[in-house]
């Protein structure tokens, strides 16, 4: 054999099709669109349960509140800074959490039917009721 073709036959490179890549492309595309709407579906559910988590949070410092001052505060940002006798605080770490969808809790004290003080959001359409994501969630 001549050294010319040992060297053409071992420079050759090797590389995909423009087919390969085609039915590669496609069965990525077919996993996408079986994956993709379950795991968006998790986003919402896991917004719902972060609301939670800080509405507890939030629910933790107002108890807190209430054994060192005697009563609910008017507003969820005495929870941070006040001049009440026995204030003892801040009660958060930080300011006030937002909640998952970028708005201010809703803290109402005192709370309606006997409780001492509400702490809601509306969800993800910002209005009352709703199902699902858009539910509003109340902590009592």
């Amino acid at each position: 054999m001549s050294s010319n073709s040992l060297s053409t036959r071992g420079n050759r490179q090797r590389g995909f099709t423009l087919m390969e890549l085609l039915i590669v492309i496609v069965i990525m595309g077919l996993l996408m669109s079986l994956v993709a709407p379950t795991m968006f579906s998790k986003v919402g559910s896991s917004k719902i349960k972060t609301a939670e988590a800080q509405m507890q949070m939030i629910a933790t410092a107002l108890d807190v509140y209430r054994l060192d001052v005697g009563s609910y505060p008017a507003s969820l940002s005495q929870l941070r800074a006040d001049d009440q006798t026995g204030w003892d605080g801040p009660y958060l770490p930080r300011d006030l959490p937002l909640d998952p969808w970028n708005r201010e809790y809703i803290y109402k004290a005192p709370g309606d039917n006997g409780n001492p003080y509400n702490l809601r959001t509306l969800g993800a359409d910002g209005q009352e009721g709703g199902e699902g994501e858009a539910a509003e969630i109340i902590y009592q």
